[in-house]
């Protein structure tokens, strides 16, 4: 698929702004951007952006923005696994992509590409999953996963109504640590010396990965599918060992068993790392940590026959200056 003009809500964001760059030159880009949203992680390419400034809830705002657009990725979206912000995530994540399926629908847009999360798959008892997942009320599930699965909802609503629509669900990505947002903050832990890891596995793909698989499938055109974005899944002692080692750093010795997990709130060392970070200690995101889980990525791999970047290779360039 040949894209002229695209569209990037979220283009402030970490996926959002590598997905930016990689159609720099290639294509007119716009961005969708709060008025407090910093641009940093654009650099210079934020001066060539098209911009529009407000809400993802602004349906006056979203019109504007997708006529004569090619395409919209939708990569705007709140993560949060807080208890207290699940209004807000309804609001951004879910109303926010009801609002932008209207618009598109009202601007005759047709083209959506849609950033969701492996969260939104839903969680069970089930070790492997892939894009057939049903989802599955549970208390495993976040308010975060919630929020999103419901935003996929929306998004397939627009393709029943007539858009072209693409899902991606990425595990954790793995950018650059001076990137310092969301998913990035996971190098801290081995960073900051900390010396008990959860004894479960963690799915992971390296943003660059992520933003070719992307691109790749856009262009091949396969429309109404969603697609896992995930490399593998490794334990978090294998993870954080072969971290330390890149970093030259010790790494993660002792493992977090069941028991301390569930202490775990009231525990010093686990807690304020989390609280430090603004991420809330929560029996759902310990409970995932503590849970060996893989994310199917067959699917991807049978479509674009992708090479992965090795995990040494990742950690290797996630601490170099440029």
């Amino acid at each position: 698929m040949r894209v002229k003009k695209i569209l990037i809500t979220g283009i402030t964001g970490l996926l959002g702004s590598y997905l930016a760059k990689s159609y720099a030159g290639k294509a007119i880009v716009s961005g969708l951007k709060r008025s407090n949203s910093s641009t940093a992680l654009l650099g210079n390419l934020s001066s060539q952006i098209n911009w529009y400034e407000g809400e993802i809830t602004d349906v006056e705002l979203l019109i504007e923005a997708c006529k004569e657009q090619d395409m919209v990725i939708h990569a705007a979206g709140m993560v949060s696994f807080d208890e207290s912000k699940k209004e807000a995530l309804l609001q951004t994540n879910t109303q926010g992509t009801a609002c932008l399926v209207n618009a598109m629908l009202t601007t005759n847009c047709k083209n959506l590409v849609f950033i969701s999360s492996v969260a939104a798959l839903g969680r069970d008892s089930i070790p492997r999953i892939n894009e057939n997942q049903k989802w599955v009320n549970s208390t495993l599930n976040t308010p975060y996963a919630i929020s999103k699965h419901l935003a996929e909802l929306e998004a397939w609503r627009g393709a029943q109504e007539g858009l072209e629509v693409m899902v991606f669900n990425p595990s954790i990505l793995l950018a650059k640590v001076s990137d310092e947002r969301s998913s990035s903050q996971i190098y801290r832990y081995v960073l900051e010396g900390n010396r008990y890891y959860p004894i479960g596995d963690v799915n992971y793909i390296d943003i660059r990965d992520a933003v070719s698989l992307i691109t790749t499938t856009i262009e091949s055109e396969s429309w109404g599918n969603r697609y896992i974005l995930s490399k593998e899944a490794i334990s978090y002692e294998k993870f954080f060992t072969e971290m330390a080692i890149e970093f030259k750093l010790k790494p993660p010795k002792k493992p977090l068993n069941n028991l301390m997990a569930k202490m775990v709130v009231n525990w010093s060392m686990f807690y304020n790392y989390f609280a430090k970070n603004k991420i809330p200690v929560t029996r759902q995101t310990i409970q995932s940590a503590q849970t060996k889980i893989e994310y199917d990525n067959t699917k991807i791999n049978e479509l674009t026959k992708y090479t992965y970047t090795p995990l040494r290779d990742t950690f290797k360039w996630a601490k170099s200056i440029n």
